[in-house]
């Protein structure tokens, strides 16, 4: 205990350290959001890294689908490096950083309103972002604090409450640029943690070899006669897995957290050095996360005794909880990294795009424009540090709304993450990938894949989820693209005036 005790202390003292050290350069809105659009390949890589994968995939996902699909899950994990990392770097990368800078966008709404020439539709997409955000944050406290239970016999609530408390300290003060800092720091540590734990879950249960001779021998749940659907190639289910695999690779690529990575990155040669580092990150940290989960099954689940079933959240704790106290003490940092990096993405975006699209929604002029009535320097420099005050304050607010949901979570981790990000990808993928590429995209195209996405995740929960959250967060994301190509067809177009102005920048 004291190992675990004494470790946790130190990274915490770190977070906050570095919080306090990028102090000087979160005062303006610039650098509180997006670290002066200065952040280096590295840091860039593993932020993006590190908000893509928390606690929700090392519990959440990793146990519920290890248990369904066996060894198979790992294809999750390479579909999240493959799409989710390589080809979205690759496809968003450098025209999400060259049209953002040309149109001083800050966040993903703001995008939306310049780029298509509607403040409605800014103030609608931040309030689709900052609901959205909200149960995934909540899927994120509730698993860390699973492991904190387990490492340390703590209560829930005390864990949900601690952890929510220090990362705001370090992001209240240092903004984005002490996020990627600390991003760093502990995609190091989860680099480590992964690895390490494996081959540790693995030697309790003889080898790689006997783990997989002893998962071929679990008869199937749909057919107890047939025997090894869990250590085969496509496990058991090979379409539910696939709609996990698009859920979770495509929709980092309608994410505002996500895509938020790429307004600040310094210049073009940093983006190709952080797609490498980006994607062999992930090779790691989430193929790992997956194939760890898929072994699942060799240990006894967790029986929820309210409903009967089994406990997905629990099943990743429970093989964890046999190890050395020094390996435990490993796995809660690895967790504590995971996690602590993603709420500090989610809570800076969600009081960003408040703050900026909603609270002091300024009417910008365009590329090339003139701007009337500007004000002076003193004033706007008045302007800037009240709105990083503001921000400052919405994230204590936003964390304060997920904490609520977290210590009465409505469902299990995964099915949280689905909603969110059904309802968030599911309006914003398609409207932004397309309007970075085909000048055709109309206003009327981008309303109505708000309506899809949202509309879809929405109905579906009201309705009792007749379709699985995560299929129908596939369903959200992939369908967005024909709704916004046949509804900017038959829609009035935007000027060609406006929308030359929108893509120079790809000219220079």
């Amino acid at each position: 205990m004291f190992i675990k005790i004494f470790l946790t202390i130190i990274f915490l003292a770190v977070m906050v350290g570095v919080g306090i050290y990028s102090h000087k350069q979160a005062k303006s809105v610039d650098g509180f959001v997006l670290g002066g659009r200065n952040v280096g390949p590295w840091l860039t890589a593993f932020a993006y890294g590190t908000s893509y994968f928390s606690a929700v995939v090392f519990v959440g996902y990793a146990g519920q689908f290890g248990w369904k699909y066996g060894l198979s899950s790992a294809w999750i994990g390479i579909g999240n490096a493959v799409i989710g990392s390589l080809l979205a770097w690759l496809l968003l990368g450098r025209r999400t950083k060259l049209m953002t800078q040309h149109i001083e966008s800050r966040t993903m709404p703001d995008f939306f309103g310049t780029r298509y020439s509607s403040q409605n539709l800014r103030v609608v997409a931040s309030i689709i972002a900052f609901v959205f955000l909200i149960p995934y944050t909540a899927g994120v406290y509730s698993g860390i604090s699973r492991l904190f239970e387990m490492g340390f016999g703590i209560p829930y609530e005390y864990c949900v409450i601690s952890m929510a408390a220090f990362t705001a300290v370090y992001v209240i003060f240092g903004g984005y640029k002490a996020t990627a800092m600390n991003d760093f720091i502990q995609g190091i540590i989860m680099l480590f943690g992964i690895v390490t734990v494996i081959a540790a879950v693995l030697s309790t249960q003889g080898g790689l070899v006997n783990a997989v001779e002893k998962l071929a021998s679990l008869p199937s749940d749909a057919n107890p006669d047939v025997n090894g659907g869990f250590a085969s190639w496509f496990g058991p289910d090979p379409w539910g897995l696939l709609g996990v695999v698009i859920l979770t690779s495509v929709g980092t690529m309608g994410l505002p957290q996500m895509v938020g990575k790429f307004y600040s990155i310094t210049d073009e040669s940093a983006i190709r050095r952080g797609t490498i580092i980006s994607t062999i990150f992930a090779f790691i940290i989430a193929g790992g996360c997956y194939f760890l989960g898929g072994f699942g099954r060799l240990y006894d689940p967790v029986i929820n005794e309210a409903t009967g079933k089994i406990a997905f959240d629990s099943i990743v704790p429970a093989m964890l909880v046999t190890l050395p106290d020094a390996l435990i003490a490993l796995v809660v940092l690895l967790v504590l990294s995971a996690s602590m990096s993603t709420l500090a993405s989610l809570v800076l975006t969600s009081s960003s795009t408040m703050t900026l699209d909603l609270i002091y929604r300024d009417k910008k002029s365009l590329p090339g424009e003139v701007e009337e009535g500007s004000i002076d320097d003193v004033v706007a420099e008045r302007v800037e540090r009240r709105k990083v005050v503001v921000m400052r304050v919405l994230i204590v607010f936003f964390i304060v709304i997920s904490l609520m949901i977290a210590l009465n979570p409505p469902t299990f981790i995964a099915q949280l993450m689905g909603i969110s990000w059904g309802a968030l990808a599911g309006a914003f993928l398609a409207p932004f990938m397309l309007g970075l590429y085909w000048r055709g995209v109309t206003k009327a195209a981008v309303w109505a894949c708000f309506v899809w996405g949202v509309g879809l995740t929405v109905i579906n929960m009201l309705m009792g989820n007749p379709i699985n959250p995560i299929n129908c967060g596939a369903l959200a994301m992939l369908g967005g693209f024909p709704v916004v190509w046949i509804t900017s067809l038959v829609s009035p177009k935007l000027t060609e005036k406006h929308v030359d102005k929108m893509f120079e920048c790809y000219r220079k």
